[in-house]
């Protein structure tokens, strides 16, 4: 689940749902549970995770090129997909996670930081 930082309270909608159902018609159920496995498996291994940084910046051959394709092969629009899958995914957890914008060295960074929490 993710919970708000500043209300304590459980987020229970994803942003930009709309363009989300729209590139998710173009993912197949096999190729999305893939994604969503990879990803937990990802999450369970550490306490903090940076969306953006997660899949590395090559995705050919690997469960996440998909969504390159379900995106019309448009990296900015597969990179907010990603970003959304992100979100859903940790939205679906038992766990708790927080998440916000982070700066790095000065710069921020473009996608969300998630960190483990006790509700």
């Amino acid at each position: 689940m993710i919970v708000s930082i500043d209300t304590g309270k459980e987020k229970k909608t994803i942003p930009f749902s709309k363009d989300y159902k729209n590139w998710r018609k173009n993912l197949i159920d096999t190729d999305y549970n893939q994604i969503k496995d990879e990803l937990n498996r990802m999450i369970d291994c550490d306490e903090i995770h940076t969306a953006g940084w997660m899949p590395g910046s090559n995705w050919r051959g690997t469960v996440f090129e998909p969504i390159y394709h379900a995106c019309g092969r448009n990296q900015t629009q597969a990179a907010l997909f990603f970003g959304l899958i992100v979100y859903k995914v940790f939205m679906e957890r038992p766990d708790a996670w927080a998440c916000g914008r982070f700066q790095l060295n000065g710069k921020d960074i473009k996608s969300l930081t998630y960190f483990r929490v006790n509700p």
